[in-house]
């Protein structure tokens, strides 16, 4: 019964979660108002006793914030479920193993390099480029079957994280003052500067790398089996590593671009849905994008709550959560009776 009713219950629960953040934050407006600031806009009411400011902050401000929000969300989560089940390890997440870092490195290099040739997509398509890099070769080095496992994964992740960091540092170095502004937004998290231009943008891409990776339950199942059983059995293994690796690159390099760098999102909801409806991934797929996007919106609108009229950085505020709970799961892996 849990496992039939967990996908409509996470969908129920995003829902009302976004609609939640329509009205909260530092200037509350009550849910009637919410409603009638949307219907103002779709031109279906009247604006009535509702004032001008209202209508702007819940069209204008709150609404893109929280549907971009849900997108990074799910986004993160979904591309860390399937990297859990690419590599064979449940602590691969996008920002511990260095992906976070490599979309990072590309945003970065594209805002201090003053890149334009692809005008507004420059920068989306310069985080994609530098995910995917950072993911193939966390892959050809860390895949099943090499090293350790586990211990193979983070040391490479950690690697490559680190030398992604260094070379933002660098560029950091060499940016001037209004580069310098921009690059505190990456390297923080933030949907502060998010607007309707901003979702137009982002959504293409999200339905793509979102309604693709969907499509990967059956062929990552049959990866859990090992590369050789998968082989046995039908899959071509090489096609699903190729799509698995470009829809999760695309979706990470997507959510650094347009929300900036955003960890344990992709570590912390997998593991959750697992408790929940087991490691199937017909089920964990869409549960994890949809309880990834709730967490982000709750997130976003707690972190602009908390310390009006500051906002503490979003990125800051889940790995406040997520820090504690992957020391939890590493412990918790921690075999018995070892010192």
């Amino acid at each position: 019964m849990v496992r039939q009713l967990a996908v409509p219950v996470a969908l129920f629960a995003l829902l009302a979660g976004i609609l939640l953040s329509f009205g909260v934050g530092p200037l509350k407006v009550a849910p009637v108002d919410v409603l009638q600031a949307i219907g103002v806009q779709l031109g279906l009411v009247a604006p009535g006793d509702l004032s001008t400011r209202d209508i702007s902050v819940v069209w204008n401000l709150r609404i893109p914030r929280a549907l971009l929000g849900a997108m990074v969300g799910a986004s993160l989560a979904l591309a860390g479920a399937s990297l859990q089940g690419l590599f064979g390890n449940p602590l691969a997440d996008p920002g511990i193993v260095g992906v976070t870092q490599g979309a990072s490195l590309g945003a970065v290099s594209a805002i201090v390099l003053g890149a334009s040739a692809l005008g507004y997509w420059t920068i989306p398509v310069a985080a994609f480029l530098g995910g995917a890099l950072a993911t193939t070769l966390i892959y050809l080095l860390a895949r099943p079957g090499r090293g350790e496992g586990t211990a193979t994964l983070l040391l490479v992740g950690i690697a490559i994280g680190a030398a992604c960091s260094a070379a933002i540092g660098l560029l950091t170095y060499v940016a001037d003052s209004a580069e310098l502004q921009s690059l505190v937004f990456w390297q923080m998290g933030s949907l502060a500067r998010v607007g309707w231009t901003d979702v137009a943008a982002a959504a293409p891409v999200f339905a793509v790398g979102v309604g693709a990776l969907l499509t990967m339950a059956t062929p990552l199942d049959m990866l859990a089996l090992g590369e050789r059983q998968a082989r046995h059995i039908g899959l071509d293994v090489r096609s699903a590593r190729l799509r698995l690796i470009t829809f999760s690159a695309l979706l990470v390099g997507s959510a650094v671009a347009f929300a900036g760098s955003i960890g344990f999102v992709g570590l912390v909801v997998p593991h959750v849905v697992r408790l929940i409806v087991g490691p199937g991934h017909r089920l964990l797929l869409p549960l994890s994008a949809l309880l990834g996007g709730l967490l982000v919106v709750l997130a976003d609108t707690a972190a602009r709550t908390l310390d009006p009229p500051s906002e503490i950085p979003l990125g800051l505020f889940t790995a406040a959560i997520g820090a504690p709970f992957f020391l939890w799961l590493v412990l918790r892996r921690k075999p018995r009776g070892a010192p």
